[in-house]
């Protein structure tokens, strides 16, 4: 048995490992060191060319639960993470100079792990499963070959991302719900009405507010139908008016008139613990969104599950081009990990990669396992990349991903459990929903060897 990873970042490397440890023969292909990306600076795997953050740490948060429900599960990015950790509050962070040097050195010791210093320029065809995990900087080369498997329409180069607030953090009061002209159900759409002084005031802290400035190698060739918010406010006063902020077909229950403008929130999750702002992908700075979008009436306290952004980002549509085990249906026998599946994230990436070289590994010796339960993070996200949708965008872990608390379990007595009770009962009914995949896998194996080899 024997699988070509092309990639040796955090997905690729984590998939690599997984395939190896259940002792699938891995051919893992780098570019590197005879080429980098543009946002690359090292030689060594797993490089983390942003942050050296994993984000939050605490199990209330769902990237927190990914990482302890990945570290239960033997990922080597978890487990080389704790060795060279460093003090960041609530936060996990590593020192990258440790982490990415030490994932290279034990992929380069694994016996299953055969290492290829090649760019790869077209999709590999050895006769045996191929495992693409090359990141959002995928090569333009490989890139049109992959875009000529699939199709133009199937790969973005591009991510346009609107942030997203919690169904919780809404003050119903102020918003409603209604579709254009009444079309298409009034559950699906939350509207959030503003008078001419706060759009005009909406408009100024807009313009005024600091923006994400472009890296080097962005070439930001906005698409018209996807142009940052900032980008159509300095068009004109009124460009927002007229484009995702029109109220035209919608009419506020209370006032009996239609509002000057409107900012739309579109429903994420079926429980609708998730809304989407509509036509708000943006390039302004973090601090800025939450200060300018808690603006908006209704959302004056949002808790956002994501926040928004433009950025360069080979991805395909998952939903679209991949089947249940992640396999392109165009191209049988290739299979897509990490970024470029449309997962956002450090975390993110390498987990896809876990779940993907767990998958395989278990097909290829034909004893085959299905995805963790939807309870989990690990489950919730994978499933993010099955579900059908109109506007696939890639995402980090969120709630929203996983089955919400039943209403009676939301409750104790007649007390509503606040949202971080909550979240940590959810994290509990997780962690104990993975426990019967980890058997299945041999996870604990997997754990114990890796701790075996450290001492």
């Amino acid at each position: 048995m024997d699988v070509t990873v092309v990639g040796a970042g955090l997905a690729g490397s984590e998939c690599a490992w997984q395939l190896a440890e259940r002792g699938v023969r891995v051919r893992l292909l780098e570019q590197k060191p005879k080429k980098r990306t543009p946002a690359q600076r090292h030689d060594f795997f797993a490089e983390l060319v942003c942050s050296n953050s994993f984000r939050g740490a605490a199990l209330v948060n769902a990237v927190g639960l990914l990482k302890e429900e990945m570290r239960r599960a033997g990922s080597l990015i978890m487990a080389v993470g704790e060795h060279a950790r460093v003090p960041a509050g609530g936060a996990f962070a590593v020192d990258r100079e440790r982490f990415g040097p030490e994932i290279t050195r034990r992929l380069h010791a694994h016996p299953n792990v055969e290492v290829v210093e090649e760019e790869v320029l077209a999709i590999p065809d050895p006769g045996h499963p191929v495992v693409l995990a090359t990141g959002p900087l995928t090569g333009e080369a490989l890139a049109r070959d992959l875009e000529a498997a699939l199709g133009e329409e199937q790969l973005a180069y591009y991510d346009a991302i609107a942030p997203v607030v919690t169904g919780e953090s809404l003050d119903w009061d102020k918003v409603f719900r209604a579709s254009r002209y009444d079309k298409g159900g009034d559950d699906a759409y939350v509207n959030c009405p503003m008078s001419e002084a706060e759009y005009r005031a909406f408009i100024e802290a807009i313009l005024e507010a600091e923006k994400v400035s472009a890296h080097e190698f962005e070439d930001l060739k906005y698409f018209e139908g996807c142009l940052p918010i900032e980008v159509m406010a300095q068009r004109g006063f009124l460009t927002l008016a007229h484009g995702c902020m029109k109220p035209v077909g919608l009419v506020d229950p209370r006032t009996g008139e239609q509002p000057f403008a409107v900012v739309q929130l579109r429903m994420e999750d079926a429980a609708g613990e998730a809304w989407n702002l509509v036509g708000f992908q943006t390039r302004l700075k973090w601090p800025e969104q939450k200060r300018i979008f808690r603006m908006i009436p209704g959302l004056e306290n949002a808790e956002f599950e994501r926040l928004g952004s433009v950025h360069r980002n080979t991805f395909v549509r998952s939903p679209e081009v991949l089947d249940e085990r992640f396999e392109l249906k165009a191209r049988p026998g290739v299979l897509l990990a990490g970024q470029i599946t449309g997962v956002e994230g450090y975390v993110e990436s390498a987990a896809c990669g876990l779940v993907l070289g767990v998958l395989l590994a278990h097909r290829l010796q034909e004893r085959p396992v299905e995805l963790p339960d939807e309870l989990t993070a690990l489950g919730g996200l994978m499933r993010h990349l099955q579900r059908p949708r109109k506007d696939f965008q890639p995402s980090n872990v969120v709630w929203s991903m996983m089955p919400p608390l039943p209403k009676k379990e939301r409750k104790r007595g007649r007390r509503r459990l606040p949202r971080r009770e909550q979240r940590q009962l959810r994290a509990e009914k997780a962690l104990a929903a993975l426990e019967p995949w980890l058997d299945a896998v041999g996870a604990r194996d997997v754990r114990a060897r890796f701790d075996d080899a450290a001492e």
